[in-house]
């Protein structure tokens, strides 16, 4: 595996971790390494600890045994690649008040100035029947993005998935959405 590519997710992965984006064992990032192929975090990893045996390369045209050892959104990773060309970074986060906005909300609409100029409005995506959302969630996810022009998608109840052309960059917009769901929690109460 490209060393800087795991440094790259090591790094953000801690990053996200230490605002508490991931629990301890909740959560997934991946990395395209080709059409074909990618690397994303087993089933066991703890997201702040992410070394080179955490992640598995899976090849996307030929199913083996390292697909039961990864991460239980793979399933969402693998249909992300195949449908958008440009995703090089995916990420599952669940931020604490993106996540609680998610609840009461359809739509995020930031009124902080980073919120606004690098996200504008969220549409907060209802996975209506929970019963079966994992089962769809591969599908409807990729058709979502493929629908509308964002890189971040917030389901309700669910957290977030993005991913970006830049792991740096799909953080980045992670934390800002997570700081203007803050934003807008804390001023209810003023």
């Amino acid at each position: 595996m490209d060393k800087h590519i795991i440094d790259d997710i090591k790094h953000i992965s801690l990053s996200l971790f230490n605002k508490n984006f991931f629990g301890v064992y909740h959560g997934s990032i991946s990395a395209r390494l080709s059409s074909n192929s990618f690397i994303i975090n087993t089933k066991d990893t703890i997201l702040n600890e992410i070394s080179e045996n955490s992640l598995v390369k899976l090849d996307c045209q030929k199913r083996d045994y390292r697909w039961s050892m990864a991460n239980n959104d793979v399933h969402i990773h693998e249909h992300i690649y195949e449908t958008i060309p440009n995703a090089k970074y995916i990420s599952y986060t669940m931020p604490p008040y993106a996540t609680a906005y998610s609840l009461k909300h359809k739509k995020m609409i930031p009124q902080d100035f980073f919120g606004i100029k690098i996200l504008g409005d969220i549409i907060i995506y209802d996975p209506k029947n929970i019963d079966d959302w994992l089962e769809r969630a591969s599908y409807e996810i990729p058709k979502f993005f493929q629908a509308n022009n964002s890189h971040i998608l917030l389901i309700k109840g669910f957290g977030v998935i993005s991913y970006d052309r830049d792991i740096t960059e799909m953080a980045k917009k992670i934390s800002i959405l997570e700081n203007s769901c803050r934003l807008l929690a804390l001023s209810a109460n003023i």
